[in-house]
């Protein structure tokens, strides 16, 4: 299962890493119901068709060492909870937790992007920002199973709110979210300049980063503004990122790697200029997920498969 912000997203994974079923729910706010949308969509999945071994979660927050428990989760209600034994006990399953940005990372690595690479970064665009390391084929999570928390570091002293309590986060400016926000704020102060934003959502609260994705692809100035400032800032945070870990593949995943076309070539040009040594160092070649909207669900699977 893949456990974001936004949806709860389940699958049936085979070996393989062949995708065999789905189902999606949006993410409820409270930690009971969120709990029941996780057993009722396994269960759903279930009901004789498939023979499933394990199960794992995929989550958007901190994950203990041991992978049983949520530490902190900024866009999810757990908060230092035994997720993993909670829901093992109401499946009848063995169940293993995940960061979402490892799950994914350790999918790209088995079945997709980043196979052959020894370093490899990923970084998971979507309701806010995910991030995983591979260190010579093994996921680096840290000495509490925290790392690389990427989406926190702060790009943008005194600038946009987060939910995790700073201000100026990366994901603040890089995301889904992010996308909304901007297109918003641009709104706010060129109206006139936007045609199909405003023919899509009378309502500016109504306005999404899928929305602004493809009022861009209408070829919307103001939309297309929005993406271009996401690019921006997706180049200066991944230069920040590769100053500290140099890796050799960089993999852009999430929910907003569908629209790469409208940012990642930009988003390049600003990731050369802005690191460190520039014109004088290798640079990661940085690639979209090749397992798309899967890559967390096939980890997190693939995971369990490898301990249940």
């Amino acid at each position: 299962m893949d456990i974001g912000g936004t949806s709860v997203r389940a699958g049936v994974v085979d070996r393989h890493g062949n995708v065999l079923d789905t189902a999606r729910a949006p993410t409820p706010a409270g930690e009971a119901a969120l709990e029941d949308s996780i057993v009722s969509a396994v269960s759903g999945l279930l009901g004789g068709r498939h023979r499933v071994t394990g199960v794992g979660l995929a989550v958007a927050g901190f994950v203990t060492t041991d992978r049983r428990s949520v530490l902190f989760a900024p866009h999810l209600a757990w908060r230092d909870a035994p997720v993993g034994d909670r829901i093992s006990k109401r499946l009848g399953l063995p169940v293993v937790l995940e960061h979402d940005a490892n799950a994914a990372l350790f999918g790209e690595h088995r079945f997709g992007a980043a196979r052959g690479a020894g370093v490899v970064l990923l970084v998971a665009i979507g309701t806010g920002i995910g991030g995983g390391l591979l260190l010579n084929g093994e996921l680096f999570r840290g000495a509490h199973g925290v790392a690389p928390e990427l989406g926190h570091l702060r790009l943008v002293p005194g600038g946009r709110a987060c939910p995790c309590g700073k201000q100026g986060c990366w994901e603040r400016y890089c995301s889904g979210t992010a996308l909304s926000t901007t297109a918003i704020e641009l709104l706010a102060r060129h109206r006139g300049r936007s045609t199909v934003l405003l023919r899509d959502s009378a309502d500016a609260r109504a306005i999404t980063g899928r929305k602004v994705a493809a009022a861009a692809r209408e070829g919307d100035p103001l939309a297309q503004h929005a993406m271009s400032e996401l690019a921006r800032w997706l180049g200066e945070g991944l230069a920040m990122a590769a100053d500290i870990y140099d890796p050799e593949v960089v993999v852009i995943g999430g929910g907003v790697s569908e629209s790469a076309p409208l940012f990642l070539d930009d988003a390049r040009d600003h990731y050369k200029k802005m690191i460190t040594g520039a014109g004088y160092r290798p640079l990661a070649r940085i690639r979209t997920a090749q397992l798309g909207d899967d890559a967390a669900l096939v980890g997190a699977a693939t995971l369990a498969a490898d301990t249940c």
